[in-house]
């Protein structure tokens, strides 16, 4: 059987890090401040949302949620986050999504200063990863890093297959691992024939929203296979209602006994990418001391 990486004890330790670094800054430079926008009444934007900042108080960093109305537009979206960039007591900002219809996300993000982008989806940041000098990179794909190099897999020379190359997450997660001297295959809707890729991974990351795509025939024995996905799926109880599960892109039960090492799904990269955001917090607010790289 897989080793199971264990995204919530590993966080617990991340968090213990940096707990003591955010208690370093805040008695050197005073109070570390996260700000999050939220705009309209999204229900799953704002549980995330009230989440994140108990996560935060716990930590020692104020987060402060600032809420716009239903009736927003763009226009007032950028100017919150032209005022936060020019806030010197803002260490942070968070776009929480998904932001209405009607609304331009990338244009949102690409507002964020680079140096208070603390999840890392700047164009500025993305774009710095070509370099592997991210100002801040995207919390999911250090946390995904993170996850692999707890697994003791050795990264440079492996075979890596990253299926799912969204901008923030797959493309990202590939690039880290390219810079660390691994062999990168990067797969997605138009790839033909995806065992014919994965079977060859020592390193597998799944990250495309699709519950339970990824099998055991798609599964190299003893291969680190990295779940990013989070998914909601309805399956009957014993009374005949449905029951909603939280389930992963990589079918656990059926991939654990092949794999060396797994994620589960909850408990796997979505913990460890909570702490990551706390890391950039704090890396945030130093870097801003001097803007360095």
């Amino acid at each position: 059987m897989a080793h199971i990486l264990d995204g919530n004890a590993i966080a617990s330790e991340i968090r213990n890090q940096v707990s003591a670094r955010i208690a370093d800054f805040t008695l050197r430079h005073g109070e570390l401040r996260l700000a999050a926008v939220l705009v309209g009444a999204d229900p799953a934007a704002r549980l995330y949302a009230e989440s994140q900042r108990m996560r935060c108080l716990r930590a020692g960093v104020k987060h402060d949620l600032i809420e716009l109305p239903d009736g927003a537009a763009q226009a007032d979206l950028l100017a919150v986050i032209d005022a936060l960039n020019a806030d010197p007591a803002v260490k942070g900002i968070v776009l929480q999504l998904p932001l209405p219809n009607g609304f331009d996300t990338a244009a949102a993000q690409y507002r964020i200063d680079p140096y208070k982008d603390v999840e890392g989806v700047n164009p500025a940041n993305i774009g710095l990863l070509f370099y592997d000098v991210p100002i801040i990179a995207p919390c999911t794909a250090l946390a995904t890093l993170e996850l692999i190099e707890r697994s003791g897999v050795g990264v440079r020379g492996a075979n890596a297959v990253v299926v799912g190359q969204s901008r923030i997450v797959g493309r990202p997660i590939s690039m880290f691992l390219t810079t660390r001297m691994a062999t990168v295959t990067g797969c997605h809707i138009a790839t033909r024939d995806l065992p014919a890729h994965t079977r060859g991974a020592d390193i597998l990351v799944v990250a495309v929203g699709q519950p339970r795509m990824i099998g055991a025939e798609h599964v190299k024995p003893g291969a680190v296979v990295i779940d990013v996905g989070i998914n909601r799926v309805a399956q009957p109880g014993p009374d005949g209602q449905a029951r909603w599960r939280t389930v992963g892109d990589v079918d656990f039960e059926a991939v654990e006994p092949i794999a060396g090492a797994i994620t589960p799904v909850p408990g796997g990269v979505g913990p460890v990418t909570v702490a990551m955001l706390l890391r950039n917090t704090v890396e945030a607010a130093f870097k801003q001391l001097h803007r360095t790289l």
